[in-house]
């Protein structure tokens, strides 16, 4: 079961980290985000990760497709939240 809690601080975490990322000009705080974000989906809810993910492993884990993805998952979490 995915609770509201989970729902809720993925989505802080998640659209404070995208928000930088899609502003920053620097490629090492890029990458820097990158791997908190791939350290927070390791701990995270697994059924929430995979609600996200849509059957992707590499979800939020592959470099080239890390913008769509985060942008992906906030918009996903706004939805659950309403």
């Amino acid at each position: 079961m995915i609770t509201k809690d989970s729902i809720e601080t993925a989505y802080s975490f998640l659209h404070q980290k995208r928000n930088v990322y899609i502003h920053s000009s620097l490629d090492w705080q890029k990458d820097d985000i990158e791997y908190a974000i791939g350290c927070y989906v390791d701990d995270m809810s697994q059924e929430l990760y995979e609600a996200l993910a849509g059957g992707r492993v590499d979800f939020l884990r592959d470099h080239k497709k890390f913008q769509d993805d985060i942008t992906h998952a906030v918009k996903s979490l706004e939805k659950m939240l309403d």
